[in-house]
């Protein structure tokens, strides 16, 4: 493809100008690690959202979405339960106050609050440490192989040689621009930087929409979507038939394993119940909530977060498959096995007109760089701070601490992108981060919530346990399937297969925790009471309600949860309306629109009243018990 003059002067300026704001504001950033790692707690909350939720509009993540609404329709609406993507209305209801009240630097920091510094809270510590830079690395080899397949298909320069592929030299060099101005700038130039970002997501959005539905016939249209590509509701079996139109789609749909879709539903809802409660992955998302000014403002720059990613997202999403509909069809239908995931980049590179596609590419360039600084911003505080800092120099000057991330971060890319040398697909990549990895981490961080006998023993086996456990167990699932369940392949291919690994991660990963937990003694009685009495989270905590209503008489434990829950599922139908919405409206299904608008509406007016008013009792309540959060106030 060859970019226009005016193409390519839009991408060197938006390259000049968001690695000049990153350098501009990298001296505000250089104080100390709470200034690098966390912005000294003194960016606003909508700006922390807006960063958050351009941190979340990723390449990569797009054209995974892209994919899967051009084979599965509307359906497609369900398949981010994957993750699950409304993990963040837990977070948003009751999980960023709790997790915020701690005053921590980061998840691993938080942990030590949790379970103490004795040998069995470090252990814990240790392996969350762990924990966050495998997954950091993970969702970098990701982020790798989005942008290579998505540069090396709209950019004119072949840059392959004898030892790197035109794909991986493109990533290569945009991760090398990205590192430039991340780890220069620190946190202060993250939140910058993507705030830029996300006006220029916003701006690629409004002219892919406007270019994508001008010239719709959408009678037509609707005519040639394939049988069942329009129905919403989930079936019990798949009922899209692409027919022999396009043999090609349904062999992708029984590949990858939904062809039924109502028992993947059920184990999504399922395995996203474990996962939501078990709180953010120690990663950007935590950092910015640990960046907030107070425990109101993290919950609220979370619904923020909410309110302008998926409309915007899915805005996108919905276009670049309509254009991809229109023009790019008989390409398609032409290959013998199609990738879906280069759908966004070959739409991108060559169906949108000169000027448009270079806003668009700098939007999509825009949303892989937001997403790759989140991660790097994130991923240093665990070694720096939780493991250099802590058990080797302890004393040193917060400059030589600042100096070290910046190591540390060149050194975690390097490895994450030789991840991403190795990693087959997109697909694969999601489905190993959104359910092994996960399977490994929900149980033991269910649990330090909600159960006040959960000790850092426990913790740690759990853990190590998950992890042990996402290395071999969907491996074993994929051999069970080629060997032993052939005749079942479409009900254990990579769709449920995958959700049947987490699971049994799952089930592994409770068992160590419980068995580790219940072996050991509990976590010493002070760390107890001043970590129940500073977060009040609910679940089993009368043994130490006891002791901290012993000492204050007045304590009064949470009693939040029937409207937490009741909120969290009113966030869930906000989100899907918000998730559908566009969908339903760029692809001319009005009236299906409207009533996922009136759904929103209801919805977030409900959150108003049920939400958001009782938000500000909640954040008195954390002034009130601000004194929990030294010992000596209860001893």
């Amino acid at each position: 493809m060859n970019l226009s003059t005016i193409d390519i002067l839009i991408i060197l300026a938006y390259l000049v100008i968001i690695i000049g704001l990153g350098f501009w504001i990298s001296k505000k950033a250089s104080k100390n690690i709470q200034s690098y790692f966390l912005g000294d707690n003194n960016i606003k909350w909508y700006w922390l959202g807006f960063s958050n939720s351009s941190g979340m509009f990723d390449v990569s993540g797009t054209a995974f979405y892209v994919a899967l609404l051009f084979i599965y329709g509307f359906k497609a609406a369900w398949l981010p339960w994957l993750w699950p993507i409304w993990n963040q209305i837990f977070v948003m209801v009751f999980l960023a106050i709790w997790i915020r009240r701690s005053k921590a630097i980061t998840g691993a920091d938080w942990i030590i609050k949790r379970f103490g510094d004795d040998k069995g809270g470090r252990l814990a510590h240790m392996i969350v440490v762990l924990f966050a830079i495998i997954s950091v690395i993970g969702f970098i080899g990701y982020v790798f192989v989005g942008i290579g397949k998505f540069a090396a298909n709209i950019l004119p320069w072949d840059l392959s040689n004898n030892v790197f592929t035109n794909q991986q030299m493109y990533a290569f060099i945009i991760i090398a621009l990205t590192t430039m101005y991340t780890i220069k700038g620190g946190m202060y130039s993250v939140v910058a930087t993507e705030v830029l970002q996300y006006g220029i997501l916003v701006v690629s959005c409004i002219l892919v929409v406007t270019y994508a539905v001008r010239d719709v016939d959408y009678t037509t249209l609707h005519q040639h979507l394939p049988n069942g590509w329009a129905s919403f509701w989930p079936d019990w079996k798949l009922n899209i038939n692409w027919g022999s139109t396009f043999p090609q789609a349904n062999q992708k749909i029984e590949e990858d394993g939904f062809m039924w879709f109502g028992a993947l539903v059920l184990m999504m809802t399922a395995k996203g119940i474990f996962s939501s409660l078990a709180g953010p992955v120690p990663g950007f998302d935590m950092q910015r909530i640990l960046s907030a000014k107070k425990p109101s403002e993290a919950a609220l720059l979370t619904g923020f977060t909410n309110l302008v990613l998926y409309i915007p997202l899915f805005m996108m999403v919905s276009a670049l498959t309509l254009i991809g509909f229109t023009y790019f069809m008989s390409d398609l239908q032409s290959q013998a096995r199609p990738d879906f995931e280069m759908v966004l980049s070959r739409v991108v590179g060559s169906y949108l007109p000169a000027g448009i596609r270079g806003v668009v590419l700098a939007g999509l360039l825009a949303s892989f760089m937001s997403t790759f600084s989140a991660f790097v911003n994130a991923a240093p505080a665990y070694l720096v701070n939780d493991f250099y800092k802590k058990y080797f120099k302890p004393s040193e000057s917060p400059k030589h601490y600042v100096k070290c991330s910046y190591f540390v971060s060149i050194g975690i890319i390097l490895i994450g992108c030789i991840f991403g040398l190795f990693a087959n697909s997109l697909s694969s990549l999601t489905l190993w981060i959104s359910s092994a990895l996960y399977g490994g981490y929900a149980a033991a961080n269910v649990l330090k919530w909600i159960w006040w006998r959960f000790n850092g023993y426990g913790y740690f086996a759990g853990m190590l346990a998950g992890l042990i456990a996402a290395t071999f167990v969907p491996n074993l699932m994929a051999w069970l399937s080629a060997n032993y369940f052939t005749e079942y392949k479409d009900l254990f291919g990579s769709g449920i297969g995958t959700l049947i690994s987490f699971f049994i991660i799952l089930v592994l990963s409770l068992s160590a925790s419980i068995v580790g937990c219940l072996l050991t003694p509990h976590a010493d009685r002070r760390t107890l009471e001043n970590f129940y009495a500073s977060t009040k989270p609910w679940g089993w905590w009368k043994p130490v309600l006891r002791w901290v209503k012993k000492i204050d008489p007045a304590f009064e434990p949470n009693k939040q949860f029937k409207w937490d829950m009741l909120n969290v599922l009113v966030g869930i139908c906000w989100q899907m309306s918000m998730v559908s919405m566009p969908m339903f409206f760029v692809f001319g299904y009005v009236q299906y629109g409207f009533i996922a608008m009136s759904v929103w509406l209801i919805c977030m007016i409900t959150l108003k009243f049920t939400w958001y008013n009782r938000l500000k009792i909640t954040a008195h309540e954390t002034i009130e018990l601000a004194n929990y959060s030294h010992a000596d106030a209860l001893h």
